[in-house]
């Protein structure tokens, strides 16, 4: 599955993303490396949510 994400310079430092498709998923990380780690288990996270 593909979903589109937006992804932010933090003003303090790392990465913040969303997901548009998902109202209220977003996370952060201080790279992108651990950006694209959290995003995974935000996604999840949110969808598993009924």
């Amino acid at each position: 599955m593909k979903i589109k994400v937006v992804v932010h310079d933090a003003e303090e430092g790392g990465f913040w993303a969303e997901v548009p498709a998902i109202p209220g998923c977003a996370t952060q990380g201080e790279t992108m490396d651990e950006l694209i780690r959290n995003l995974h288990e935000a996604i999840e996270g949110c969808l598993a949510v009924d």
